[in-house]
């Protein structure tokens, strides 16, 4: 007669081979919201756009997406993350585009226990970390990484005072937060502080106080179609310092808009921009070349970097996905919390915008891989050394 031990043994082997073949045939749902319409739209229809190449199967589970466009409104990202979560059932969200829009949607997805991917700028959805944001796994570098690099060379090139205009958002919030104490911890003052937002056609007031302050350079916190309004005023009101911006400006829309008035940017952002001229150590870009590659087969043109933010999200999930199906089936609430302590143990994986490795207190995961310096010159970001 077998011992008890062993028929527990057993048992549990055949409860774990019951489960994978369960596994094997499992669908989950994953909910995608962009901005694909409104004043975010030069960030949101890359990501909806991207959403197509995203796995359809991953292991043995099928994955078929949910794709909302929440026209750049909060308190329509809000009604579509409620849809997602009790109408469409989902197991995970990629999304909203926009920081406001992803951080009102953070209490709805702690309180269904359902991980968020979130392709926004802010660090705010995961810092500081608490029960609720312990859900929500951001695929966009800190403000902290990014800022590190601009602050370098402002220091490097003698720069003293600085003036900051941002959205008067989460986005912009945080960079000031962010910045200010960076810059004035190298001796680097601020000597202007002007806010404006989204959808605003003018900032004539905020630039000319900026112009007053005679600051040595500027820094832009905005992102998408917004970066441009406050460097084209100011460059068009006369100012002739060196003007920054942040990972938000990495758009084609940027230099197409802003022309000649934003020649000689300097940014910090993802090496998608500066590909050609990455090492080719870097392992990063091989990922980031097959990704442009594939949208550009698909739609005819090459993805703005905030495209890679879901791209990004999907290999997240490839890692995720299978580990979970271990332990619970799709569409469980037991799978929904293993795919969030899936996600947290991620280490070391190579996306197209740098190297995630994700812990119980950064759940963004970057390092200086997930970064290069560049300045606009001829219309074309030319990459910098730090």
């Amino acid at each position: 007669m077998k011992s008890a031990s062993s028929l527990t043994r057993r048992f549990a082997t055949l409860a774990v081979a019951a489960l994978a073949s369960v596994a094997a045939h499992a669908q989950m749902k994953v909910g995608v919201i962009a901005s694909a319409t409104g004043p975010t739209a030069v960030v949101g229809i890359p990501q909806k756009n991207t959403a197509a190449l995203l796995p359809k199967q991953i292991g043995g589970v099928t994955v078929e997406y949910v794709v909302y466009d929440d026209a750049s409104d909060s308190t329509q990202s809000v009604a579509l993350v409620k849809r997602l979560l009790t109408e469409d059932k989902v197991d995970a969200i990629i999304g909203p585009s926009g920081s406001p829009n992803a951080m009102a949607s953070i209490q709805f997805i702690a309180e269904a226990k359902t991980p968020m991917l979130a392709p926004v700028g802010t660090p705010a959805v995961v810092l500081p970390m608490d029960d609720n944001k312990r859900w929500v796994f951001k695929t966009t570098q800190n403000d902290d990484l990014i800022s590190e690099a601009i602050v370098g060379h402002m220091a490097k090139h003698g720069v003293k005072t600085v003036g900051f205009i941002g959205l008067n958002d989460a986005y912009g919030e945080s960079w000031y937060r962010t910045f200010v104490p960076m810059a004035e911890k190298v001796g680097i003052k601020l000597v202007a502080n002007e806010r404006f937002a989204r959808t605003d056609q003018s900032v004539i007031g905020q630039a000319a106080k900026i112009i007053a302050a005679n600051p040595d350079a500027v820094l832009v916190g905005a992102a998408g179609g917004p970066t441009v309004l406050p460097q084209t005023t100011l460059v068009e009101r006369g100012y002739k310092g060196q003007v920054y911006q942040t990972h938000g400006a990495a758009t084609p829309d940027f230099v197409r808009l802003g022309g000649k008035a934003v020649e000689g940017t300097v940014m910090a952002a993802s090496l998608m921009l500066v590909l050609d001229q990455v090492p080719d150590t870097n392992p990063a870009k091989k990922v980031a070349q097959g990704y442009i590659a594939a949208y550009e087969k698909m739609y005819g043109s090459k993805p703005a970097t905030f495209g890679a933010n879901v791209y990004d999200a999907g290999l997240l999930l490839q890692a995720a996905v299978p580990e979970a199906a271990k332990k619970a089936r799709p569409g469980t609430p037991e799978f929904r919390a293993a795919l969030r302590d899936a996600l947290e143990q991620i280490k070391e994986l190579v996306g197209t915008q740098g190297v995630y490795t994700m812990t119980p207190q950064d759940h963004s995961g970057f390092d200086r891989r997930g970064r290069e310096l560049m300045q606009l010159r001829n219309g074309v970001w030319q990459r910098l050394a730090e």
